[in-house]
């Protein structure tokens, strides 16, 4: 199967992450930490990641709300 590309730049991704594993890691700890949560707010900090990238913001910079 064809992986899907990473929103954040060329690389490809696992179907089950939101982002390639490089552009994980650059991502802030506790942004990491609140996208990995999985409670009714969820899709809202997916959102705000979507929205931050599309904006192309540094992923150094993302933040998400708790």
């Amino acid at each position: 199967m064809n992986e899907p590309k990473c929103p954040a730049c060329p690389a490809r991704r696992d179907r089950r992450l939101l982002l390639c594993n490089r552009c994980w890691r650059q991502l802030p700890a506790t942004t990491r930490g609140r996208l990995a949560l999985h409670d009714p707010r969820m899709y809202g900090r997916r959102e705000q990641l979507n929205r931050a990238l599309a904006a192309h913001t540094p992923l150094a910079i993302i933040r998400v709300s708790r």
